[in-house]
């Protein structure tokens, strides 16, 4: 596909970014607004759909501009399906938005603190996300939510990727789904790039363009047995994900 801007590849990166900040504070704003007005279920689906649609947005920009490349089509055929868990490795801090962009119907779950963040905050609460601050409270909340037919993503390694192929996995997600009677739905995020991952900070630019893939894994049923499960998940994803390379900060760009 052609591009639709001869800035350098750099230049425009930056301006894509400063975008995303900008789009995010005007939902955000919005968002802040409707929270009072709307209904808990009306909210819900205008807060998710909000997040979905803005993010499709700044993906098709940065795919116009030649800087970010992704392709999640795969993610198109489960984005009605009730009730599901997607699980995926993290290599960069784009990969919600990656995912996300793709399943109007899902929820995630967010550090506590970021529920009070002006990029992101009164999306999320208006969305009815899902803060991570009591494992209990996680827990019910999550189960809730799929029972009454929304998706959830997960990326199971708490943190971004910082030990090749995935981190150890934290507990919360099979038990999730078997108290959910939830299916889980593996998914690789696949990239070449160290852009954004685990200690590499914003301001470094790398060689660019940035490409993305999204591709579907193994679906797991839900057990009695969650750290089975759980083991049975990370030797998925240890002999499924394809190694990104490492983000130090003093790689360079």
């Amino acid at each position: 596909m052609k591009r639709l801007f001869t800035l350098p590849l750099s230049l425009l990166l930056i301006a894509l970014l400063l975008l995303l900040g900008v789009m995010s504070l005007i939902w955000n704003f919005i968002a802040l607004g409707l929270y009072p007005l709307l209904p808990r279920e009306h909210g819900l689906a205008l807060g998710r759909a909000g997040i979905t649609y803005g993010y499709r947005l700044f993906w098709a920009i940065a795919s116009a501009c030649g800087v970010l490349k992704l392709d999640a089509r795969a993610l198109d055929a489960l984005r009605d399906e009730p009730g599901l868990i997607f699980v995926a490795n993290h290599p960069s801090l784009l990969d919600a938005l990656m995912l996300v962009a793709r399943l109007p119907k899902s929820a995630c779950i967010m550090k506590a603190g970021l529920m009070h963040n002006p990029f992101l905050g009164a999306g999320a609460r208006l969305a009815r996300y899902i803060r991570n601050d009591s494992p209990h409270g996680m827990i019910r909340l999550a189960v809730q939510d799929l029972q009454r037919g929304g998706q959830l993503v997960l990326f199971p390694e708490g943190t971004r990727t910082t030990h090749r192929p995935v981190n150890p996995f934290r507990p919360g997600v099979t038990l999730i789904a078997k108290l959910a009677a939830a299916p889980i739905q593996t998914v690789f995020i696949d990239t070449e790039s160290p852009y954004l991952g685990k200690g590499w900070p914003i301001w470094r630019l790398p060689p660019l363009p940035i490409r993305f893939s999204v591709r579907l894994g193994e679906r797991f049923a839900p057990q009695d047995d969650t750290h089975a499960l759980l083991a049975r998940l990370e030797a998925c994803f240890a002999a499924g994900a394809r190694p990104s390379p490492s983000a130090s900060p003093t790689a360079s760009a």
